[in-house]
């Protein structure tokens, strides 16, 4: 009997000890479920937009600031010929290549986009600026070429006209423009004058040099901002106090120089043409009247010559 007994206790005891487990995790497991049901719910799967873009302006470096901007052109101006001393900088972004442009500003001086290359790339305002004009006026539904914007880089005029006074020419300049490269590789500039005939002028190095419009002409040049008028006012000014001064002169041209002087052809109103010659310091040497000047450098052009004499009946006189 108590053999039976002891081992009823001993099946009792052991399926105690089994079932205390089982409970305290089945209890254990109740108090998660609880605290899962207590926290916010989480949602699975992609990443929405507004938090990916959050991530996204995170990851972003700062961008630069304008005192970073300005240091970063001017170490690349210091890379170029310039000589710019940068007093704006704007950063207008990168390149397919990943180099990165920006705009100069030069202080008094014409500014430059310059693009991080190596050496760096610096292009003239005034030069894109001549070029989008080419471009919008070859196709004006192109789309803009690249130019500067900075308001110190918009007056391309007036940085015209200061190289206008830099080049010595001494008029009041009305009109500018860029023309082109001369065959030495200079940038050529025509400047118009409101009190008389304009020049084209080109810079070589640190030395301006200046052509007056009445000898671009005589080189087969071309001259927007210079007229007729002006030029024959000109040679007008060259022909007083000599034998000419009288010649109302409506028309002149540059026909050349040798090394006996600088000879100009005046085509006078109402009355015969002459040619003079001149010294270097435009003081009149001589004046040859048009009627008999046909050996000086081939002669008038600009005068229509007399009819030759009918000859006498009967041949020779």
């Amino acid at each position: 009997m108590k053999s039976r007994l002891a081992a009823a206790l001993a099946a009792l005891l052991f399926s105690a000890f089994a079932v205390a487990p089982a409970m305290a995790q089945e209890r254990q497991q109740s108090q998660q479920q609880r605290n899962a049901d207590d926290e916010p719910a989480v949602t699975q799967g992609p990443t929405s937009r507004a938090a990916a873009g959050r991530q996204r302006r995170e990851r972003a470096p700062a961008a630069p600031t304008a005192e970073q901007i300005l240091a970063s052109a001017q170490e690349q101006m210091n890379l170029t010929t310039t000589g710019c001393q940068v007093s704006e900088a704007k950063l207008m972004g990168k390149t397919a290549a990943d180099t990165t442009v920006y705009e100069v500003a030069c202080g008094a001086a014409p500014g430059y986009i310059v693009e991080t290359k190596t050496p760096p790339e610096a292009s003239s305002c005034i030069i894109l600026a001549h070029s989008a004009e080419i471009a919008r006026a070859a196709n004006p539904t192109a789309p803009p070429a690249a130019q500067c914007t900075i308001a110190a880089n918009t007056d391309i005029q007036k940085f015209l006209r200061q190289y206008a006074v830099d080049a010595g020419v001494a008029c009041t300049v009305d009109q500018a423009k860029l023309r082109g490269q001369s065959s030495d590789g200079a940038v050529v500039y025509e400047v118009g004058c409101s009190d008389g005939p304009g020049f084209w002028i080109k810079q070589q190095a640190a030395t301006w040099t200046k052509t007056p419009c009445i000898q671009v002409l005589a080189e087969r040049g071309t001259c927007e901002f210079t007229t007729t008028a002006e030029n024959a006012a000109f040679v007008k000014t060259l022909l007083a106090g000599s034998e000419a001064a009288s010649c109302d002169v409506t028309e002149a041209r540059l026909m050349g120089r040798n090394a006996n002087g600088t000879f100009y052809e005046a085509k006078c109103a109402g009355a015969d043409g002459v040619i003079a010659r001149l010294n270097t310091e435009n003081a009149v040497q001589q004046i040859y009247p048009c009627a008999t000047a046909q050996a000086i450098g081939g002669g008038c052009k600009l005068t229509t010559a007399p009819a030759a004499a009918p000859a006498p009946a009967g041949g020779r006189p």
